[in-house]
């Protein structure tokens, strides 16, 4: 028998952790919103029973939230990480694997208890208590068959947040109810190219031959259709895989129509990045740099400008980084036309590696010598993390933030800045 693999899920995971600290927002319909406050990217079961879907604008939908009282919140992306990572740590007390797969997502090693059912109960009247965060769980002999035992444990109150399909009888009861648009993999084209053939389900979709699967939707389908039928094709991954590329991209708060304002943008990402390049341990060895307009900005001038540059040496310091920035934008920066509107800037990062493994030049020298040395870095990492975020930033990213992403209904940073702690009086 295939060992139990488990995939545990927040439930509506950006309003739960807003609820935490503000009891108010229970059982009231809650929404949070994207970057720049433009459309809904969570909403709590109140907020989906109104009718509220998925990516809705804000400006559509300000008349039902001013006749309904839904309360509305920008995202807090420094608040739903510091939670996701409390939420693993209880996991990682029940389970000797576990798997981050997304923010409020993770796969967990489930072999070698005899009563599965009882342990996932458990582990989540653990998260609640410890937490305060609901969560649900599905069990299977794949990562499929767990997923699809996930979307039925939180739609069917009947199991009670948790559904074992190590059985294969309850499989085969389940399965049939589950739509094929559900199962893991499947997206709307594949689910378009399936329905003349009959499946609609995801029982038909196991019951498929697999040579068809393979020829109609490549290798992934043919693999989700084995994993259906109980075969591991996915494994359970006991490290996560080094990272390869990193990106920090932002859209603007305010149109950004000069290149000092690009450049100030453009700096703070690089500086971020630099800082999540040393959190990881590692050097990165090219840098994209873009900014563009809008493309919903109909009747205005449209632009798009990239670069991409090797960094020689291998680096993680943010001077050099905002040094290549600047280079990139002054060689990309439109000579004709305008005057533009840019909305979105962002650096990415490529060919990742440890410092350890950097390659060596023959014209290495010190790093005394050329000023960037990493004490410096380390400094100024030591002096934000003491102080908060952005205590000690280079001269580069100016005074000054226009082009800051406007979030004006986000809540404060309760668990990772001591000015944001809840009071209580």
């Amino acid at each position: 028998m295939s060992r139990p693999i488990a995939i545990s899920d927040s439930a509506n995971f950006y309003v739960s952790a807003e609820r935490i600290f503000d009891p108010s927002l229970r059982n009231v319909p809650v929404i949070v919103l994207s970057n720049n406050d433009g459309c809904a990217v969570a909403r709590s079961d109140e907020a989906k029973a109104l009718g509220i879907k998925m990516g809705a604008p804000l400006h559509l939908i300000r008349d039902k939230i001013t006749a309904h009282g839904v309360r509305v919140f920008s995202s807090n992306y420094t608040l739903y990480g510091d939670i996701s990572r409390r939420v693993v740590e209880v996991y990682e007390s029940f389970s000797p694997v576990v798997e981050v797969y997304s923010i409020d997502e993770s796969f967990l090693d489930f072999g070698g208890f005899r009563d599965r059912e009882a342990h996932a109960q458990e582990m989540r009247a653990q998260v609640l208590l410890q937490v305060g965060v609901p969560v649900r769980v599905g069990i299977g002999p794949t990562k499929t068959l767990a997923k699809c035992a996930n979307e039925v444990a939180k739609r069917n109150p009947i199991f009670k947040g948790v559904l074992d399909l190590m059985d294969r009888s309850v499989a085969d009861w389940v399965l049939p109810r589950v739509p094929v648009g559900d199962v893991w993999g499947v997206g709307g084209r594949t689910r378009a190219k399936l329905a003349p053939l009959g499946v609609h389900t995801a029982a038909d979709l196991r019951d498929m031959p697999a040579r068809q699967a393979r020829d109609l939707g490549t290798v992934v389908l043919e693999r989700t259709v084995r994993e259906l039928r109980g075969e591991p094709c996915i494994p359970l991954d006991e490290a996560p895989p080094p990272r390869k590329g990193m990106a920090v991209t932002r859209s603007a708060g305010a149109p950004m129509r000069d290149m000092e304002t690009v450049m100030s943008a453009l700096a703070a990402h690089a500086t971020r990045a630099s800082e999540k390049l040393r959190q990881h341990g590692l050097i990165a060895g090219t840098m994209t740099v873009f900014f563009h307009t809008s493309r919903f900005s109909v009747g205005k001038p449209q632009h798009a400008a990239f670069r991409t540059v090797k960094l020689t040496p291998m680096t993680s310091d943010a001077r050099d980084l905002v040094g290549a920035v600047r280079a990139c934008v002054e060689a990309s920066w439109p000579q004709h036309g305008g005057p533009y509107a840019f909305a979105k800037s962002g650096v990415l990062l490529d060919d990742l590696m440890t410092e350890a493994d950097r390659p060596r030049t023959l014209f290495d020298v010190e790093e005394p010598s050329t000023g960037r040395s990493p004490a410096v870095m380390r400094a100024l990492d030591a002096v934000n993390a003491r102080f908060g975020k952005k205590t000690m930033v280079l001269g580069s990213e100016g005074t000054t933030r226009a082009w800051e992403m406007r979030a004006e209904h986000r809540s404060p940073r309760y668990t990772t800045r001591i000015s944001d702690l809840p009071v209580v009086r």
